[in-house]
């Protein structure tokens, strides 16, 4: 008689081979019908469950890991996780991992799209055309504003932050930076990348990324009063996580016209949308895909997976997952 396979739970509907990956390893309950779980039917499929492989949008809280003694690894599928109350699982002793690196390049890639589409109004002259109202050339039919030999202002210098420097190069930019911590002097070099103070970021930006984590300390880094010191022919692309930017105060601003436009790929309350922000034609709004390239959504899953096997202490790398974000529970198991 063979033993029970320890039970997970994989929270939303992945590649067919990371489900057959994680099988030799587990009972695997899946949710390839993509069912949106709320915070009822989460707890309900993870009940007796050893494992979870999560997404941004599951919110594990202290209450649910309250009801959850059994619970061992939390492995998300993303490179942030804020949506992981990371004190109540450490006290928990429950391991939990993210998915950094795999979509550095890919995300600034987006991010570069979206910087691009948002000075040259693309989204608005799609829609321009589509309305069947380009019926003649004229000089000031939607002029943008260049991205060439600009001045790009990265708040948030992590991975992300400096990918995007190294694509300003070759755009001839000058890059300024706001971070919680300067670079180091050879890193500020190879990146042709200053530091400034958040109000010189502000003012002096003529095209400003926000790729900083979220956090109690970042909700709403950028309000009305933000806004109001940018310059009124600036661009501000949000790569970053909802909550960041108050999109309320967004809204209104690109409506009187304080800045030139938005791109904006995550937003407060995700999946629903702040409405003013649906009305204002100077706003490029994608749905959270700054990742979603084939090779890089492989990638977070499969690391997702080698987390959520290490993390239980199964696979080639037991009991060493590769991306911990709460070191000391593993720490503390061995």
């Amino acid at each position: 008689m063979t033993d029970m396979k320890p039970s997970i739970l994989v929270t939303r509907a992945i590649f067919p081979d990371v489900i057959e990956r994680l099988a030799q390893y587990f009972d695997v309950d899946d949710n390839q019908e993509d069912l949106v779980l709320d915070s009822g039917a989460l707890r309900e499929r993870l009940a007796g469950k050893v494992g979870v492989l999560a997404n941004a949008a599951d919110r594990i809280d202290g209450e649910l890991v309250g009801a959850l003694p059994q619970l061992r690894a939390v492995c998300n599928m993303a490179v942030g996780y804020n949506n992981l109350d990371l004190p109540a699982l450490t006290a928990a002793g429950i391991v939990a991992t993210n998915t950094p690196d795999v979509l550095t390049e890919t995300t600034a890639d987006f991010g570069w799209a979206l910087l691009m589409a948002t000075a040259r109004r693309v989204t608005e002259g799609e829609h321009y055309l589509r309305a069947g109202k380009w019926e003649r050339w004229s000089y000031d039919m939607l002029v943008g504003m260049d991205v060439q030999g600009s001045t790009l202002g990265i708040l948030g210098m992590g991975r992300i932050g400096q990918g995007l420097a190294r694509r300003a190069a070759g755009f001839d930019m000058q890059v300024l930076y706001h971070n919680r911590s300067q670079l180091p002097d050879d890193v500020e070099r190879s990146l042709n990348a200053r530091y400034v103070s958040k109000a010189e970021l502000l003012q002096q930006s003529d095209h400003l990324i926000l790729v900083l984590p979220y956090s109690v300390e970042s909700h709403h880094a950028i309000g009305a009063a933000e806004i109001a010191q940018m310059k009124p022919t600036a661009t501000l692309i949000n790569l970053a996580r909802g909550g960041i930017v108050d999109d309320a105060a967004l809204a209104a601003a690109l409506r009187a016209r304080k800045i030139f436009a938005a791109g904006l790929d995550v937003f407060e309350g995700e999946p629903s949308v702040h409405p003013d922000l649906l009305t204002v034609p100077n706003v490029v709004l994608t749905p959270h895909i700054a990742s979603a390239s084939e090779k890089t959504r492989r990638a977070m899953a499969n690391l997702a997976a080698d987390n959520l096997i290490a993390a239980l202490d199964v696979g080639p790398q037991a009991g060493k997952p590769p991306t911990v974000v709460n070191p000391e529970v593993m720490a503390r198991r061995r």
